[in-house]
């Protein structure tokens, strides 16, 4: 029986997970999703997703791809199909048709992450598994001068993690801001791929580096020195949010971004 590609667009609240990837001894994004399709299908069936996220890290929209061998349900089905076997801190936002060759994590061509700060001195209790409590209001001018270092292709080996196995720690951000919304402080970052805790390094540097009073070129000789010792510590997973994932309207094979794990 020939198999097809369906495209999973899905959120989660990982604060229950020991992250995306498939775990033996932990609840795992992955491990959810697969179970949903080992209901579906009668057999084992393997969900490929665009970003690990790592243990406690939300998404707002994760993109995953399946190979499946069923011909009778429509690809904006499985949706609903999903669902019923899912638990309720992941669900199937939109489902569909992929191109055959379609790889979710190959075929990327940008992803996107927030991270949220919660600047208040009493953080309501609903806002607390997804956002960092920080108890001030960091001075966002000096935190957008930090981040306009991290534009380009850089070399991140001073914000990754020293377990993180990639040979080649050079990435692409194409965007990266401060903002204020809702009453929280909102880092926004863009990036054809990010080292594992990448994300949470940036973050926590920058808001030590700022709460120290340092000059904002600090950023810059951190990124530049390559030296992990250097960086500030590392945020909270609560606060970060997989927000989306962008991909080529035809997926191809030239150039195709290297794996995400944060």
């Amino acid at each position: 029986m020939s198999e097809r590609t369906i495209r999973l667009d899905l959120a989660y609240d990982g604060t229950d997970f020991s992250g995306w990837q498939r775990q033996k001894n932990g609840r795992s994004v992955q491990g959810e999703l697969e179970k949903a399709l080992a209901e579906l299908h009668g057999h084992p069936v393997e969900a490929i997703g665009a970003g690990r996220t790592d243990a406690g890290v939300h998404a707002e929209r994760q993109t995953a791809h399946v190979r499946s061998d069923l011909p009778s349900i429509p690809g904006d089905r499985f949706r609903l199909a999903l669902n019923r076997f899912l638990p309720r801190d992941v669900r199937i936002l939109e489902s569909r048709e992929a191109d055959p060759d379609f790889h979710a994590r190959y075929d990327a061509r940008l992803r996107t992450y927030r991270y949220f700060i919660e600047t208040s001195r009493e953080c309501p209790p609903w806002r607390a598994r997804y956002a960092w409590h920080l108890r001030r209001v960091p001075n966002l001018r000096i935190l957008n001068a930090m981040a306009s270092a991290l534009i380009g292709e850089k070399d991140f080996t001073a914000f990754s993690s020293a377990r993180d196995p990639a040979e080649n720690r050079f990435r692409f951000v194409h965007s990266a801001s401060w903002r204020f919304e809702g009453g929280q402080a909102v880092f926004e970052i863009s990036a054809n791929a990010f080292l594992w805790r990448m994300v949470r390094s940036l973050v926590g540097s920058m808001v030590e580096y700022e709460a120290e009073g340092r000059d904002p070129a600090w950023m810059r000789e951190v990124l530049e020195s390559r030296d992990r010792g250097r960086a500030g510590s590392t945020a909270p997973a609560c606060g970060l949010f997989l927000w989306n994932v962008e991909y080529y309207e035809t997926p191809t094979r030239a150039g195709r971004s290297p794996s995400v794990s944060l």
